[in-house]
């Protein structure tokens, strides 16, 4: 992918010059995928920002599942409206403390809080168990709105990659069980469609960042032998769902050099044809997850800028508009 003659050039000389290292998922085994865990588990992200003050919470319940809150260190307005965040990670690897920076841009920029789901990985946990996951996390959210300082009428969810399809998936059962209701959903570059039967499903095998065959691997650790069958739920791969009418005001981005590119656009131009205000967005010469892999240049700055102008629309933090 660093040599197709679309990457934007900025970007292709920064990859030149410092080349990422690749995440190689085909192949690997249980025990393999546990290794790669702790090695990332141990890798330095991006701490949150000084101004954002963190808290770790565990759900009622026998998994004990944890989310990770965010919120402003400095006073702010009262209820805050929030985001219910949800990692990516192909459905295999990830934490919250994988997106503390960038979760960290929205409450400061968008004027919000976040509460990031670490929600369980397959294999080990496969379809349902990771999408129950968010959506409990959504309905604790909800549930605690008023102890945790938030506005119970202005919740969103959101995600990127895997993430992003679990937002999307989420969305979908809030819709179906009557609540909570949300506000909005911002879908980065979302994994929505397991049957990996479009072209540029096809096209993309470097792997730099996301190539199909971590794809086919992701989709296999969350549905096993039902990958690709006719009995794939919606909540599984949102790209299933036959009715998206009713659903929140959408944001969705892709990259143009990426396997998810068409599948995101399709789910788009649904949204909207179902009736769902929607704002679609291809960043051009861009791959899987540009704006989280090299924050500093141009056209990830441009795409970070879009995702907080369309927070502070959905939640009414613009000083220049309003509330979706």
């Amino acid at each position: 992918m660093p040599h197709d003659p679309r990457l934007d050039p900025e970007m292709a000389a920064a990859l030149a010059a410092e080349p990422l290292p690749p995440t190689v998922l085909d192949g690997l085994d249980r025990e393999g995928l546990a290794a790669l865990r702790a090695a990332r588990a141990t890798a330095a992200f991006p701490p949150p920002a000084e101004g954002v003050l963190v808290t770790d919470h565990r759900l009622p319940g026998p998994d004990h599942l944890r989310v990770r809150v965010y919120r402003p260190r400095e006073a702010a307005p009262l209820p805050l409206p929030c985001l219910v965040w949800i990692h990516g990670g192909g459905l295999v690897l990830g934490t919250p403390e994988t997106d503390d920076a960038r979760v960290s841009r929205y409450v400061l920029e968008a004027g919000c809080a976040v509460v990031s789901v670490d929600y369980r990985l397959a294999p080990e946990h496969p379809f349902p168990v990771p999408v129950a996951d968010c959506y409990r996390a959504l309905r604790w959210t909800a549930g605690q709105a008023g102890a945790l300082g938030v506005d119970a009428e202005r919740i969103a969810v959101g995600g990127i990659s895997a993430g992003g399809g679990l937002a999307a998936a989420t969305a979908l059962l809030a819709r179906d069980r009557g609540g909570p209701r949300l506000v909005f959903q911002l879908l980065l570059c979302p994994m929505l469609d397991d049957r990996n039967t479009t072209a540029s499903s096809r096209e993309f095998t470097d792997p730099v960042t996301w190539p199909r065959a971590n794809n086919v691997y992701g989709w296999a650790a969350l549905l096993g032998p039902l990958v690709g069958g006719e009995e794939v739920s919606p909540y599984a791969a949102p790209a299933r769902a036959a009715d998206l009418a009713g659903l929140p005001p959408a944001y969705v981005d892709v990259g143009e050099l990426e396997v998810f590119r068409d599948e995101c656009a399709q789910y788009a131009l649904r949204l909207i044809a179902a009736g769902v205000s929607t704002e679609f967005h291809l960043w051009p010469g861009a791959f899987h997850g540009f704006d989280g892999v090299l924050p500093r240049l141009s056209l990830p700055r441009r795409a970070a800028a879009e995702q907080i102008a369309v927070l502070r629309r959905a939640f009414g933090t613009d000083p220049g508009g309003s509330a979706l």
